[in-house]
């Protein structure tokens, strides 16, 4: 791992594979930090001859933490974080993954940046428009409230109870493998109250339904067949409203990325991200 300094914060930066292969930066969303975009997941890509870049977004990780509730920063913010640790690599165009609130992240970027984006893959996300079903009702009840942040085995447990949620009663959970990895992220975590709270007050006003028809990086979407974040409607409106985007379903996944979906998720991905580079 190395830190890079993108300008406005330094974030932890993990990279696997060759430099000289395409470039494919995955970023995830709200509260998450690298170690969710799974290790082995990472090199399943670069077993298909990518270069993988993952990082820890502000507040989260061992990347640049901001006091609860007053976050530093904003949407747009982010998306120059994907770009500058791109400039920190050497990284001229990469294939930017952005998951759940990373979305919006990743297309701001392609919108704004559009020579340094070769394609987007958007995976349990939203385009944010009128009249697409609510958040189920589990999940808004089990976030009406967070744990005590000063006590770390309180928040492991809130990450197991959130993430059994994220799986809206898909046959994936694996807590053990959960849990370990929840423990994992709160030991690693620079401020875990900033890190559980920031993310969810800044200003997302760089994104929105209005970038997307402008869209010209080839779009890949992703998402659960019973996502209980943003329902499936949510994917098929956001592949409807990306010129020539396409859609990929998970079958029988929530607000997840499941372990069993991992071979179908790299193979769609390594078609996706096998076209040139600008």
């Amino acid at each position: 791992m190395r830190c890079v300094d993108t300008g406005g914060a330094r974030l932890c930066v993990e990279t696997f594979g060759d430099p000289a292969d395409p470039t494919i930066l995955l970023v995830h969303g709200a509260s998450a930090s690298m170690l969710w975009w799974d290790e082995e997941l990472c090199e399943l890509l670069t077993a298909g001859g990518r270069h993988v870049v993952r990082y820890d977004n502000r507040d989260t990780g061992r990347s640049t933490a901001y006091p609860p509730g007053r976050p530093g920063y904003t949407m747009r913010d982010m998306a120059l974080d994907a770009i500058g640790i791109l400039d920190g690599l050497g990284v001229g165009a990469a294939h930017l993954v952005g998951r759940s609130m990373a979305g919006g992240i990743v297309t701001v970027a392609a919108a704004e940046h559009p020579a340094r984006v070769a394609t987007l893959t958007l995976v349990t996300t939203t385009p944010g428009l009128p009249g697409l079903p609510p958040m189920s009702p589990a999940f808004l009840d089990f976030t009406s409230s967070g744990p005590d942040p000063a006590d770390p085995a309180a928040v492991v447990e809130f990450i197991v109870g959130l993430m059994r949620v994220y799986g809206g009663g898909s046959p994936y959970f694996d807590e053990p493998a959960v849990r370990r990895l929840a423990e994992r992220d709160v030991a690693r975590t620079a401020d875990i109250a900033s890190c559980l709270v920031n993310h969810f007050v800044i200003d997302t006003g760089a994104a929105g339904p209005h970038l997307l028809a402008g869209l010209r990086a080839p779009t890949l979407v992703v998402h659960g067949e019973h996502d209980p974040v943003f329902p499936l409607e949510h994917g098929t409106a956001l592949r409807d409203a990306i010129p020539g985007a396409s859609l990929l379903v998970l079958p029988e996944a929530g607000h997840e990325l499941p372990r069993a979906l991992w071979p179908l998720f790299t193979a769609a991905v390594l078609e996706h991200t096998a076209r040139p580079l600008p």
